[in-house]
C-alpha cells in the first residue's frame, strides 16, 4: 500500500474523484486539534510517543478513505517499517517500478513499508498494533521473526496529502538474514548502509528523507527505550 510521503513527492496535479474502493476503505483517523494540542510540528517527534499512543487509542475512529483524503481536520494513522539488519548495519530501501499503478512515483525511493489501518486490524487488540502486522505480512518476505519498536513520529506538512496522515516510525530488526520486498514485480529492494543511501537522498519521497535524517541523528540508539515493541512472526 502506497506512503503519503510517496505522494507528496509527486507533482501536484488537480484531484481526481475518489475511487470506489477508496471510499468504501475505512481508515484510522484521529482529530489533528487531538494530536497536535500546542499546534502542529513538522519532521519527527521521539518524544512524547506515550501520549500519541494513547491518543490514538482513545480518540481515533474509522471514516472512509475517499472523504477523509482531503480533511485536514483528520489525520490518517500509518504505521511505517524502517527495515535493519543488525547484523551487518543495512537497511532495505525501496523503488517503485513500472508496473507498479501508483504511475506518478515510479523510481522514487522509500525507506518505510506500511500504509492505512482498516477495522480489521483492532478485531484482535490494538488496531496499529494489528495493521502494523498485516503490512509486514502483506509486502515483506522475511525467513525469520523480527521486532518492531516505535521510534519516532513523523508529521509532514509540505502538502495537502502528506498533511493529513501521521506517521508512526517503526525501526523493524529480524533475527536472522535479509529481508526483500514480496511484489517484485511492482518494487525493487535494495540493501545498503546509511553511506550508500546517501547517494539516493534526492531521489526518495519526503517521508524518507525525514527518516532518514532521522537514522543519522540516532534513531537506533532511541530504539532500545521504545514505548511500543512488537514482535512479528517470519513472513515467508
Amino acid at each position: 500500500m502506497g506512503t503519503p510521503g510517496r505522494e507528496a513527492a509527486a507533482v501536484a496535479r488537480p484531484r481526481r474523484p475518489a475511487s470506489r474502493a477508496r471510499l468504501e476503505e475505512d481508515v484510522l483517523c484521529v482529530p489533528r486539534a487531538t494530536i497536535f494540542p500546542d499546534g502542529a510540528w513538522h519532521g519527527l517527534v521521539t518524544r512524547g510517543l506515550e501520549r500519541i499512543l494513547r491518543t490514538v487509542r482513545a480518540s481515533s475512529e474509522y471514516r472512509p478513505r475517499g472523504y477523509v483524503e482531503d480533511d485536514p481536520a483528520l489525520q490518517q494513522i500509518i504505521p511505517y517499517c524502517v527495515v535493519h539488519h543488525p547484523h551487518d548495519d543495512t537497511y532495505l530501501i525501496t523503488r517503485r517500478l513500472r508496473r507498479s499503478s501508483e504511475k506518478r512515483l515510479h523510481h522514487l525511493y522509500s525507506l518505510g513499508i506500511g500504509g492505512h489501518v482498516n477495522p480489521a486490524d483492532g478485531e484482535a487488540g490494538d488496531p496499529v498494533i494489528g495493521g502494523l502486522q498485516r503490512e509486514w505480512a502483506e509486502e515483506i518476505r522475511c525467513a525469520s521473526p523480527a521486532t518492531a519498536r516505535l521510534v519516532a513520529a513523523l508529521n509532514d506538512d509540505s502538502s495537502p496529502v502528506s498533511k493529513v496522515h501521521l506517521g508512526l516510525v517503526f525501526l523493524v530488526e529480524p533475527t536472522l538474514g535479509f529481508v526483500d520486498v514480496r511484489e517484485t514485480d511492482k518494487l525493487e529492494g535494495e540493501v545498503l548502509p546509511i553511506s550508500a543511501m546517501r547517494d539516493r537522498y534526492l531521489s526518495m519521497e519526503s517521508w524518507s528523507q525525514l527518516v532518514f535524517d532521522d537514522l543519522v541523528d540516532g534513531a537506533l540508539a532511541r530504539a532500545e527505550r521504545s514505548p511500543l515493541v512488537v514482535e512479528l512472526n517470519a513472513a515467508t
